[in-house]
């Protein structure tokens, strides 16, 4: 190449630091929902063809998605922008840090695609909250033709990836009679008791889990009156395991819980999934060892990955890509003063300075590490030839 790429790179990051910053900062000021992320997904997509991507909006069937391009290498980059927040504590996961930095990244290669074989593109991920916003791009056809894929994750700490958990997320309903609590309580089947067994059940179910199964659930809906026997109580809940493998097992045994409480206390139950199953990950090394060489050029270092500390846990559908094609979904730190993603105050820090530093590090680190790709002739080949 007549210039140096790495280095164009870097600067079309900084140049565009005020704009990705901006962007940040106001999809954080408008929090949205799975697949209701009007605004967000627009302010993305518009960025992005302000500065020469085609973009198709309301891309693969989903209103919330884009998929923007620019570059006719051979070699095809993928990045995933996310940009949907969590109910009570908004952008709490730095999802605005995750669509800006995914802006960056893609910025950065636009004006050296061509001349490195490249093709970019951008796709804006809906619903990663429990919505399975890729997976169900990625049944459409969106990783079609990818040769490797990534983006970067706020956290508290700097790792290079985390223990993804495979997730089954669903809701659960209880039916029963109503009845008055006082006058004709034997004429109602209460559903509150069903939900509370159910609860009871799994509660002594944790005793026997495998090492990495967990289980969460709220209950959305307890009834409506003291004095009132509650018809229909409803839940959410989640349950996690280690692999596929694990937790169809895992969901067979939570789910019986559930069934037993209803059969103790004379109710109905059913079950509504709300997403596809969301897989464990198998990061891409190579990607992983070059992300890491960028990011320390840039001054992170990788400690608690060398001590060998335990991963962090969590749950991506990122990792349903991974298993398509080569990816990385590393945590890229952020001075959270001790809170932790899904609180108020990790939220407060997605806003800052440190946050900002990471959406440009970010940027750089990964469109770094899509040059090395690129300009590798082995590795190169290597994608060209897994992923044609």
């Amino acid at each position: 190449m007549t210039t140096d790429p790495y280095a164009l790179a870097r600067t079309a990051v900084l140049d565009a630091r005020a704009a990705l910053v901006a962007l940040s900062r106001d999809i954080f000021a408008h929090p949205e929902l799975n697949f209701a992320e009007h605004y967000s997904s627009a302010r993305v997509a518009d960025e992005l063809e302000r500065h020469g991507f085609t973009v198709e909006r309301g891309a693969y069937d989903i209103e919330t998605a884009f998929e923007a391009r620019c570059g006719s290498g051979e070699l095809v980059v993928a990045i995933c922008a996310e940009y949907d927040a969590l109910p009570s504590v908004g952008h709490a996961c730095g999802h605005n840090v995750i669509a800006a930095a995914a802006v960056g990244a893609a910025l950065a290669l636009a004006g050296v695609a061509d001349e490195a074989g490249l093709s970019v593109v951008v796709l804006g991920t809906p619903a990663e909250e429990g919505g399975g916003g890729k997976i169900l791009m990625a049944e459409r056809g969106a990783f079609d033709g990818v040769h490797c894929s990534m983006m970067v994750h706020p956290w508290a700490t700097e790792r290079l990836e985390a223990t993804c958990l495979a997730v089954d997320h669903f809701d659960v309903t209880f039916t029963g009679f109503e009845a008055h609590a006082s006058a004709a309580p034997w004429k109602g089947r209460n559903a509150a008791d069903a939900m509370v067994i159910a609860q009871v059940a799994l509660g002594l179910l944790r005793q026997q889990l495998q090492p990495g199964d967990q289980l969460h659930g709220i209950v959305t809906n307890g009834g409506a009156a003291a004095n009132v026997i509650p018809a229909k109580v409803t839940g959410r809940f989640m349950c996690r395991s280690l692999r596929l493998e694990d937790l169809t097992e895992l969901q067979r045994r939570v789910r019986n819980c559930f069934t037993a409480a209803a059969l103790a206390t004379d109710c109905e139950v059913s079950f509504t999934d709300l997403a596809p199953i969301y897989s464990h990950m198998e990061s891409d090394q190579r990607l992983l060892a070059s992300y890491r060489r960028h990011a320390e050029t840039l001054g992170r270092s990788f400690d608690l990955d060398d001590e060998g500390v335990a991963k962090p846990t969590l749950s991506t559908d990122m990792a349903n890509v991974s298993l398509l094609v080569p990816s990385i979904h590393p945590m890229i730190k952020i001075e959270a003063g001790g809170a932790v993603n899904h609180q108020h105050e990790f939220a407060a820090a997605c806003i800052t300075e440190s946050a900002d530093l990471a959406i440009t590090d970010g940027a750089i680190a990964m469109a770094c590490t899509a040059l090395d790709a690129a300009l590798d002739d082995e590795w190169r080949s290597e994608l060209l030839g897994k992923h044609s």
